[in-house]
């Protein structure tokens, strides 16, 4: 078990009334009422357990002393980067709101979204699951110049498939209301994929069509909302105050009944990002001191505001001190935010920390530590198994859960979590380059551990066709780093420390053959060893 050192420091008219609760049977795409009363199971007895400790002690003071499940809500942000938040820039970005948020609740400083582009950690989120588990391992596998990939990449899901239990179904089936805002990203044409055949009762968002066909037009999107420009309205060049205004009206609507909302916002990805103009003029020098877009402070300027109005109408309606709110991004920062994320290493579509490491708060008053700091890593599978224990609803029969819940941090700081280790997998080929390693990819087929302080990349490429483990003095198919003192993964120590480079390895081989991640193998017919960057 790892110890946790954590330490002090045209819009379409939605109706707000959630509908009567269906339920999904596995392999279907859609459930029928009969299917209400499907048995659920525990995952565990101690989760559930600690779920109700936490529970008892925040009912205390309440004026019915009766127990309410805790509301939840979600904020999601769009490739934003672990530093690009005031308490964590050295301020070089106003963040108020969200330093507030930090000062008020948890802060985990290591904490990494599931995958190093937008689609998987998503899909990740609502499922629990690693990206070997459900399929949906990037935003495509083949990209990038064929006659530089060595090995013939996995195919990758498009969506999450309707048959996965997400994490608003099991929360919807115990009583919550459910409403998705904003950037979905695992739909296909099926809607059992939408967000309304995912658990959500409300939803308002556009879709990526997997197939190509452009945005689909159904449940909530708004008219201004489209596959390629998801800017907003001239009045809210981001949408992040549309999708924010969305999301209070259903949290007043549903203040009388738990409630789980997940507000994923378009910004501050490139294809909505924009600011007020007051807000480019309030950053512009901050901006050119820094060497950072000031179109991308701007943005963040304007989300974070968002984020205060969003706080400030929870303690409007009341509800704030029954509320468990998450902040984070799916993934690092894109290569034209800014010119270097230091301390990290790496952007968006790499696995080195800048492209993983991600911005995490967590705030349950009454529950969480204000102004904790905790360094234990943790992952966005987490979130499934922390809103059901919150929640104390139990795992959803034949839910297979790669995470565990943070409850523990939350209530006890300097508790331990009962798990040893991250993984990531990625068996394909992104392009814009980002790492001194590799001038064309920003990443090859890879996979990764993070155990304790140590961490792991295995680069499929050299141990498929370079000699594998036999040749690892020489081939290159391994890199080990300590970030405790190498938070920037300068220094490879795959050569120097082998017995922790082999305890990593042989971790991840495990894992690897136990989830049955797909592993490159095949030669590429189109591999020019000869091809100029």
């Amino acid at each position: 078990m790892q110890t946790n050192p954590c330490t002090k420091t045209s819009e379409v008219r939605m109706s707000l009334t959630p509908p009567a609760r269906t339920r999904k049977t596995k392999g279907a795409k859609m459930s029928t009422p009969s299917t209400i009363n499907r048995r659920w199971r525990v995952k565990t007895a101690g989760a559930l357990a600690l779920a109700t400790a936490v529970l008892a002690t925040f009912a205390i003071g309440q004026e019915t002393g009766t127990l309410r499940k805790p509301n939840i809500l979600l904020i999601y942000a769009d490739d934003l980067g672990w530093g690009d938040v005031g308490y964590q820039s050295d301020g070089r970005f106003l963040t108020p709101n969200i330093d507030r948020l930090a000062r008020e609740g948890v802060v985990f400083s290591n904490s990494y979204s599931c995958g190093a582009n937008c689609a998987p950690s998503r899909a990740s989120i609502l499922s629990g699951g690693y990206t070997a588990r459900h399929g949906l391992l990037g935003n495509g596998t083949d990209r990038g110049p064929k006659n530089h990939q060595r090995l013939v990449p996995i195919p990758t899901k498009r969506h999450l498939e309707a048959s996965f239990v997400t994490m608003a179904e099991a929360l919807k089936e115990a009583g919550y209301a459910t409403a998705h805002f904003g950037k979905w990203h695992v739909a296909s044409r099926d809607p059992g994929t939408h967000p309304s055949g995912q658990g959500f009762d409300v939803a308002y968002h556009a879709f990526s069509d997997s197939t190509g066909g452009g945005a689909l037009k159904g449940e909530g999107v708004a008219g201004w909302e489209s596959l390629t420009d998801r800017k907003g309205p001239p009045n809210d060049p981001s949408g992040v105050y549309t999708m924010t205004d969305k999301a209070v009206e259903f949290m007043a609507s549903n203040r009388n009944r738990p409630f789980f909302v997940y507000l994923a916002h378009y910004a501050i990805h490139a294809g909505a990002r924009n600011a007020r103009p007051e807000s480019r003029q309030l950053v512009a020098e901050r901006g050119k001191a820094a060497n950072i877009s000031d179109l991308y402070i701007a943005n963040t300027y304007d989300f974070d505001d968002s984020v205060g109005k969003l706080l400030g109408k929870l303690r409007e309606l009341e509800l704030e001190d029954n509320t468990l709110v998450v902040f984070t991004s799916d993934n690092g920062a894109s290569r034209d935010q800014s010119l270097d994320p230091v301390p990290l290493s790496g952007r968006k579509g790499a696995f080195y920390e800048g492209g993983i490491r991600v911005p995490l708060i967590v705030r349950w008053p009454g529950v969480t530590q204000a102004g904790a700091t905790c360094s234990t890593p943790v992952s966005q599978v987490d979130f499934y198994p922390t809103f059901l224990a919150a929640a104390g609803v139990p795992v959803p029969t034949g839910t297979q859960l790669d995470g565990v819940s943070l409850l523990p941090a939350l209530k006890q700081p300097d508790g331990g979590l009962n798990r040893a280790s991250i993984f990531w997998h990625f068996p394909g080929y992104i392009d814009n380059p980002n790492r001194a390693r590799d001038p064309v990819f920003g990443s090859r087929p890879i996979s990764v551990i993070r155990k304790g302080d140590w961490k792991l990349h295995l680069h499929h490429e050299e141990w498929a066709l370079d000699g594998g483990r036999a040749a690892l003095a020489t081939n290159n198919a391994v890199e080990l780093y300590n970030l405790k003192d190498d938070i920037g993964e300068h220094k490879n120590l795959a050569l120097e420390n082998t017995a922790k480079r082999d305890e990593l390895l042989d971790d991840l081989l495990k894992w690897i053959a136990d989830i049955k991640a797909p592993i490159p193998t095949e030669k590429n017919p189109a591999y020019d060893p000869n091809a100029k960057p």
